[in-house]
């Protein structure tokens, strides 16, 4: 049976990557809290 998570390297950085953040508000809202890291 296949399994249900098939992990896709280029998928995950397109969703999460820290590229994806700068787009939203995300990275933002962390630097106004004075986060030390802004995203992983």
């Amino acid at each position: 049976m296949k399994r249900t998570f098939q992990p896709n390297n280029r998928k995950m950085k397109k969703k999460h990557g820290f590229f994806s953040r700068i787009k939203g508000n995300v990275l933002n809202n962390r630097r106004k809290k004075g986060r030390k890291r802004l995203s992983k």
